[in-house]
């Protein structure tokens, strides 16, 4: 039961509920509000990479949102002519909840898209919110010596210091590799962390995936209570003479077939050295699973079949990086998964 203190003429007393009909009704008020999230109509902006999907959300929940195409162009010189949908000959925005999909693969992409959010907050808009699946600066969040830049203390600033529309702006991310990121946003900007783990699980029960890896204890504390119900194997690196290598540190993989999560991959390294030591343990099928595929120089070649780092029987990641994403080629060893309906979903729960 559940003891409350409650004010009656001066004097406290204890006010007592049953701890189950405290849940009922917190369901009853859940199922209430999110019916009204859910009635609420977003005008859609998009960077251009994420037309495509700005368009398929539109499909899918004609009722909810209403994608407005820009015109992302420059000028002669360099400098943007942008003209950002929604406005002519009708003007829809103002006065409406706004959902910006933004992908800030590099820096003239994402100052445009600044650019746009502070025209979009001096419009009258009831709302913004921006969903960035990936936060490119999340990993240098902090220096080393003096005069280096802290790029993640950049962008949150820039965030944190855009115009009010009375209310914050909501920055939807999706697993922050650095979560305390969260707390360099202040003011005008508040994040909203999701993650993408749920959307991977079915394709693990399909699969008969019964172990789940991390290549370090920093991965495993973060993301081993969403998978309630599997084996969880803990790699670290350890010092080998003048080298480093991946160990398994918890855990026994051996008969299982495993999947390594992690955040984000650049090269791959560190993922390549877990499924070695996996299979040399005596794993059966070694899989992968990022939420964010960077691979900068296309480094994702490498893991393709016949590769030198073809040692996976499936990479998942998702779609986060869509300009990424766009060039992995199909039936080979990536399937990429596609978070517009986690996006949905995130958007009415605040989760």
């Amino acid at each position: 039961r559940l003891r409350r203190p409650a004010r009656r003429g001066g004097a406290l007393r204890v006010v007592e509920r049953d701890s189950e009909s405290e849940a009922t009704r917190n369901f009853e008020e859940w199922t209430t509000v999110l019916k009204d999230h859910r009635a609420r109509r977003f005008q859609i902006i998009a960077a251009e990479a994420w037309e495509d999907m700005a368009a398929e959300l539109e499909k899918a929940h004609p009722e909810r949102f209403c994608f407005h195409p820009t015109v992302w162009e420059k000028f002669p010189d360099g400098t943007d002519c942008i003209e950002v949908g929604g406005f002519t000959p009708h003007n829809v925005i103002s006065g409406s909840h706004v959902l910006f999909l933004a992908s800030f693969h590099n820096n003239d992409v994402t100052l445009s898209q600044f650019s746009v959010m502070v025209t979009l907050l001096q419009s009258f808009v009831e709302s913004l919110t921006v969903v960035l699946p990936f936060y490119p600066v999340g990993t240098m969040e902090r220096i080393v010596k003096e005069g280096q830049v802290a790029t993640a203390n950049t962008y949150a600033q820039m965030f944190s210091n855009l115009p009010s529309c009375g209310r914050p702006t909501r920055l939807m991310i999706y697993d922050l590799h650095t979560l305390q990121n969260r707390f360099y946003l202040h003011g005008n900007a508040i994040a909203s962390l999701c993650t993408t783990v749920p959307c991977l699980l079915p394709h693990l029960e399909k699969h008969d995936i019964t172990c789940v890896a991390f290549p370090d204890d920093g991965a495993a504390k973060r993301f081993g209570h969403m998978f309630e119900g599997y084996e969880l194997i803990v790699c670290g690196k350890v010092r080998d003479g003048d080298e480093r290598r991946v160990t398994i540190q918890e855990g026994n993989p051996d008969g299982r077939n495993v999947c390594i999560v992690d955040d984000l991959v650049q090269t791959g390294g560190t993922l390549v050295e877990a499924g070695k030591a996996l299979k040399a343990a005596g794993a059966g099928e070694v899989s992968a699973f990022v939420a964010h595929g960077v691979f900068p120089k296309e480094a994702w070649r490498r893991f393709l079949r016949g590769g030198d780092r073809d040692i996976f029987h499936r990479f998942w990641l998702t779609n986060s990086c869509i300009t990424v994403a766009d060039q992995l080629p199909e039936g080979d060893v990536f399937e990429v998964i596609d978070i517009m309906g986690k996006i949905v979903e995130d958007l009415d729960a605040f989760a």
